[in-house]
């Protein structure tokens, strides 16, 4: 299976609406309203995930890049958590500190398998961090940069969120050719 590379996008993200679905005729039926704009640190997450992937792929080192490439994953699925809200807590149990990934499949659990996936890869990340040497291979950070770009959009897709199309660049006063 093979995976693009999305170009990296600029920060401004926004709600996709949904579309407005008519009453049926005849019945005294209200509309289904549309939906709410995202949580504005759900969108500069996502965002943040965004750079942060774009990051990862410019770096030479494998390890930096795997570590990289985990760290938009987290930012990822923290906009899940911000979106979707907490799972229910029993008043009469201790909190219990928890991983995003031990989170997720509680408020998504159509993200289960990847929740299992990044939290099976989060001793390899800490290693890669500490710069142990051997921790992750070119490969292994090719494959977990691929691998978060395609969660990245799934999410996006997911949470009804899509990235707004780039601004045009303008030309700064340096890169003008001269008249």
């Amino acid at each position: 299976m093979t995976i693009s590379h999305p170009e990296p996008v600029t920060a401004r993200l926004h709600s996709a609406a949904l579309p407005h679905t008519p009453a049926p005729a005849g019945r005294d039926v209200h509309p289904v309203p549309r939906r709410t704009a995202a949580p504005p640190a759900a969108l500069d997450l996502l965002a943040d995930a965004h750079r942060t992937l774009a990051r990862a792929r410019a770096l030479e080192d494998p390890l930096e890049r795997y570590a990289t490439a985990h760290l938009a994953a987290l930012r990822t699925v923290a906009a899940v958590l911000a979106v979707r809200g907490r799972p229910e807590k029993n008043p009469r149990r201790r909190k219990a500190i928890r991983s995003a990934w031990e989170v997720l499949p509680e408020v998504a659990p159509e993200l289960a398998e990847w929740a299992l996936y990044y939290g099976a890869g989060a001793r390899r990340r800490a290693a890669a961090e500490a710069g142990i040497r051997g921790a992750a291979s070119a490969r292994d950070a090719d494959d977990l940069i691929r691998n978060s770009a395609l969660f990245l959009r799934l999410v996006e897709r997911l949470l009804g969120l899509r990235p707004a199309p780039p601004a045009p660049r303008l030309p700064l006063d340096a890169d003008e050719p001269p008249a």
